[in-house]
């Protein structure tokens, strides 16, 4: 049974996205960006929600409290396409650096333009972190906060990669913080396959880590620590 709802899921995942992101696009050329982001918070609370229907999968949000005021930097961990969309709903507006290829794809690929995603070329090195900086700051100056995986890509539950110092080294310049963000999203919704798990998603916002003047390999140790940390937590509370 779980087998098919969560292809009962996906099918309506992609026919759901496809359609909302046709209107999506029409709707920002009326909209200012806080509308625009009102209605992506709505896509994604849409999907949230048909995935605890369908699935039994819901998610629980601690250290919401840890939210600074203004706009600053998060550093996600990345295991799952959930994240991708529950990023919309777990804080606040936010401009989020992904793989340029994404923005080539109709409608979906504009909207994400529209929401002022900072688009870069993964294998474009030193030039693609001048860029998450550069288009940062921007957004950070225009009062929205920046979501960076600093993974690069989607890692396995359980498993970690070298961070990238993107994120870090934007928070550094720009003078703001970093926010850490942990969750075993990838426990129940794995980076390849499509059986969803049940259970809750665990996310966990740690508290915000000081990063002006700061060397960005530094923050980006504590930031790593911080999250890794509370990932083996929240895997030996879960099969406690």
């Amino acid at each position: 049974m779980q087998w098919i709802a969560s292809l009962l899921f996906t099918g309506f995942l992609f026919a759901w996205t496809f359609s909302y992101a046709v209107f999506f696009v029409v709707a920002c050329v009326f909209l200012p960006v806080r509308g625009r982001f009102a209605l992506a918070r709505l896509y994604a609370r849409s999907v949230l929600a048909v995935l605890r229907l369908l699935c039994r999968l819901d998610y629980e949000v601690e250290g919401e409290e840890n939210l600074p005021e203004g706009a600053h930097v998060a550093l996600w961990k990345h295991s799952s396409a959930w994240e991708t969309i529950a990023q919309f709903v777990v804080g606040r507006p936010q401009a989020l650096v992904l793989k340029r290829e994404l923005m080539w794809l109709p409608f979906f690929g504009w909207g994400l333009a529209q929401l002022h995603s900072i688009p870069i070329n993964r294998g474009a090195g030193a030039s693609a972190v001048n860029q998450v900086v550069g288009k940062g700051i921007e957004r950070l100056r225009a009062g929205l906060w920046v979501l960076v995986f600093p993974e690069g890509t989607r890692v396995a539950a359980g498993e970690t990669r070298k961070y990238g110092v993107s994120g870090a080294l934007l928070a550094s310049r720009a003078g703001c913080k970093v926010v850490p963000v942990a969750h075993d999203s990838g426990y129940y919704w794995a980076r390849r396959g499509l059986l969803k798990k049940p259970g809750k998603i665990r996310v966990i916002i740690g508290p915000p880590i000081e990063a002006a003047g700061r060397d960005a390999r530094e923050i980006n140790a504590e930031v790593q620590a911080w999250i890794e940390s509370n990932m083996a937590q929240i895997k030996a509370e879960r099969n406690a």
